[in-house]
């Protein structure tokens, strides 16, 4: 039995140790990345939109799924981003490939994310003009 226990603690400060680190990352990527303070500010608008417009529940999980995906995509284009600039400080071909994809997945996400909150946003802003 104190095998167990002192397994389960073991485990527990594994979780809180990997929590943490997830915080301290959202930290960074918030504070530093020019993009993620970008992309919270347009997500911030959006939101502040949506309490106007009075967006019903599904389209609250929809909107909020973009948000979620857009600024998750960012993060790890941010990450791929350090680790290619550690692995190869000079210009390599294969690290800009790596750099340009993950950017267009970005850029992919946020277009498709655009137009669903058009599809969202103007049938609420049409009966109003």
């Amino acid at each position: 039995m104190i095998h167990q226990n002192s397994s389960a603690a073991v485990h527990k400060q594994q979780i809180n140790k990997a929590f943490i680190n997830a915080i301290n990352g959202l930290k960074f990527f918030f504070k530093n990345e020019s993009n993620g303070i970008i992309q919270t500010g347009i997500a911030c608008f959006i939101l502040l939109a949506g309490l106007y417009l009075h967006l019903s529940s599904t389209e609250w999980v929809i909107v909020l799924l973009c948000i979620g995906a857009v600024l998750a995509m960012e993060m790890m284009n941010s990450a791929l981003e350090h680790l290619c600039n550690l692995v190869h400080k000079e210009f390599h071909p294969s690290i800009k490939i790596i750099k340009d994809v993950a950017a267009g997945a970005v850029l992919f996400t946020s277009i498709v994310s655009a137009i669903i909150g058009l599809i969202i946003f103007i049938s609420k802003i049409l009966p109003m003009l």
